[in-house]
C-alpha cells in the first residue's frame, strides 16, 4: 500500500507547552489507523493538523505526495467527524447528509442518489425526513459519518466520535464503523484514549505520550510486544517486574529462573519483564514454578481477578477459576507469555 499521508518532523507548541515533538508518521492508503494515548498526549492536535484546523510550527504535512501545510481545510480531500457530531438541528436527516453536495451545487437527482446510498451504508435507509433531535446518539453519529462520506473524501478523520455513547452502544458502533471503513475502502484516522476501542477496530495503532510516538504496530504487536513500560501499562493490564537477563532465552525474576523467547540482551543485563494477567496459570502449590498467597479476589463477570503475593510482588491474575483468599498456590508462566523489555526504555 502507498502512503496517503506523511507527517514529517511535526512540532507544535501552545503557550510555551510543547504538544508535538518532532513527530513523523506515515499513513497508508485504505488503512484504519488509530492515534491512542492519554489526555494531553498530542493525538487530537495531530488530527487537527491533518484536517488543516491547525498549522504546525515546523515540519511538513504531505498528502498524496503534495505538501499541504498552507492549504485550508475546505480545500483538502479530508473530512472530519467530531465527538459532538456538529449536525444541524434545524435540518432533517436528508438535509444534513446532502448539505455538502448542495454547497457544491450538485444537481438534485445526483444528490438524491448519493444520499440514498449513504443512508443505506450506515443502515438508516428510510430516515430521510426524520428530525435530527428525534434520533438516538448512535443514529446521530451514523448521520455525521454519512454526511462526511458523501463528499467522497480520500481520508476520514474521527475525533473520539463514540465518547458520548453508553458502553453497549459504543461497542456496537465499533463493529459498525470498522465495517463501514472496509466497505468504502478509504483511510480512517481515529483518535481515542480507549484501549479496547483501538485494539478492536484498528489495522495499525500509534501509541502516543507527551507529544512523542511510543510505538507503532498492529493491535497484536502492541499488546503482545510492548516496547516500554508505558505501552505495556497503557494497553491493557500488565505485571511489570524487575528482572535480569542471564543469557539468550533465560531470565530471572521473582527469585526464579525462567525460560523465555527473547534474545539479544547483554549477559546479566537488568531488564523489565512483562506478564499479562490472563497469561498466568494458578495451580496447586506443589506444581508451580513459584508459589504465592492469594491476597484478594474480585468477580468480573467473565473472569476472576486475584492479587497473588510472590516474594513481595503482587501479581495480578485473571482466571475463570477462583481460589480462596489466603490460599497458597503455585504460579506457572510459559516462555511465550514472558516479554522482556530494555530497562527504563
Amino acid at each position: 500500500m502507498t502512503n496517503t499521508i506523511e507527517l514529517k518532523n511535526i512540532s507544535k507548541t501552545f503557550e510555551d507547552d510543547l504538544i508535538l515533538d518532532n513527530l513523523s508518521l506515515n499513513i497508508k492508503q485504505g488503512e484504519f489507523l488509530t492515534l491512542l494515548g492519554p489526555s494531553g498526549c498530542g493525538k487530537t492536535t495531530t488530527l487537527r493538523i491533518l484536517a488543516g484546523f491547525l498549522t504546525p510550527d515546523s515540519g511538513e504535512v504531505i498528502f498524496e505526495g503534495k505538501k499541504i501545510n498552507e492549504i485550508p481545510p475546505y480545500e483538502r480531500n479530508i473530512n472530519t467527524v467530531f465527538q459532538k457530531y456538529a449536525l444541524f438541528p434545524n435540518m432533517n436527516v436528508y438535509e444534513n447528509v446532502a448539505f455538502g453536495l448542495k454547497i457544491k451545487k450538485v444537481n438534485k437527482k445526483e444528490i438524491d442518489k448519493r444520499v440514498s446510498e449513504m443512508l443505506k451504508l450506515v443502515n438508516l435507509s428510510g430516515y430521510e425526513k426524520r428530525s435530527i433531535e428525534a434520533l438516538s446518539g448512535g443514529q446521530q453519529q451514523r448521520i455525521a459519518i454519512a454526511r462526511a462520506l458523501i463528499n467522497e473524501p480520500k481520508v476520514l478523520l474521527l475525533d473520539e466520535p463514540l465518547g458520548a455513547l453508553d458502553l453497549k452502544l459504543r461497542q456496537g458502533m465499533q463493529v459498525e464503523l470498522k465495517n463501514i471503513q472496509q466497505r468504502v475502502g478509504i483511510t480512517f484516522v481515529y483518535v481515542t484514549h480507549d484501549q479496547e476501542e483501538a485494539l478492536s477496530m484498528s489495522d495499525k495503532i500509534v501509541v502516543m505520550n507527551n507529544g512523542l510516538i511510543q510505538q507503532i504496530g498492529s493491535p497484536t504487536d502492541i499488546y503482545n510486544e510492548p516496547v516500554n513500560s508505558f505501552v505495556a501499562d497503557f494497553i491493557g493490564e500488565s505485571n511489570i517486574i524487575n528482572g535480569t537477563m542471564l543469557d539468550d532465552y533465560s531470565v530471572v525474576f521473582s527469585n526464579n529462573k525462567f525460560v523465555c523467547v527473547d534474545k539479544g540482551f547483554k549477559e546479566n543485563e537488568e531488564v523489565e519483564v512483562v506478564v499479562r494477567p490472563e497469561d498466568i496459570d494458578l495451580v496447586s502449590e506443589d506444581k508451580g514454578m513459584m508459589t504465592g498467597i492469594v491476597e484478594d479476589i474480585v468477580f468480573k463477570g467473565v473472569h476472576y481477578e486475584m492479587n497473588v503475593n510472590v516474594d513481595g510482588f503482587r501479581y495480578l491474575v485473571q482466571s475463570t477459576l477462583s481460589k480462596e483468599v489466603g490460599q497458597r498456590v503455585g504460579v506457572n508462566i510459559i516462555p511465550d507469555n514472558i516479554h522482556i523489555m530494555k530497562k527504563g526504555k
